[in-house]
């Protein structure tokens, strides 16, 4: 046990988190996430049980955003013509403010297909049980 370190970060994913250089990406992937996109040999996660707010909040306790790119947050747009709403991307404009200075500016989404070409370069991948529809996010990791 750790003082200072959220409970819900497990040993496997502070081991990754530590082994994560400036530059490199994590993706917390929602409940619908298709697993046939992750890339094979990448570290996968399980966070069955948990939201990506609640783990996305831990993880920006630790973990800096990438002040060298204009946009250290990837997230999937809604596909044309679909009517879902997305009012988690609320909330991760909070988390984001309570963790970076530049807040919804570090943001940028993606076509669908685009982001599934950005989650190739993925670090290690974070599968949460996240109903909500649009909720994968890709954090690129900054300096200490």
């Amino acid at each position: 046990m750790l003082k200072g370190i959220p409970k819900i970060l497990s040993p496997e994913l502070l081991k990754v988190l530590c082994e994560m250089g400036h530059g490199d990406r994590l993706l917390i992937a929602d409940g619908n996430f298709p697993a046939s996109e992750i890339p094979k040999g990448v570290p996968v996660i399980r966070m069955d049980g948990h939201g990506i707010c609640e783990v996305m909040e831990a993880i920006l306790q630790l973990y800096p955003l990438d002040t060298y790119v204009q946009n250290p947050v990837i997230m999937m747009e809604v596909m044309a013509g679909d009517t879902v709403e997305t009012p988690i991307w609320n909330e991760y404009k909070k988390i984001i403010a309570s963790a970076d200075a530049r807040g919804e500016e570090t943001i940028v989404h993606v076509e669908r297909f685009n982001f599934y070409k950005e989650v190739q370069k993925a670090y290690a991948v974070i599968c949460t049980s996240e109903a909500a529809l649009y909720a994968n996010i890709m954090l690129q990791k900054g300096v200490v």
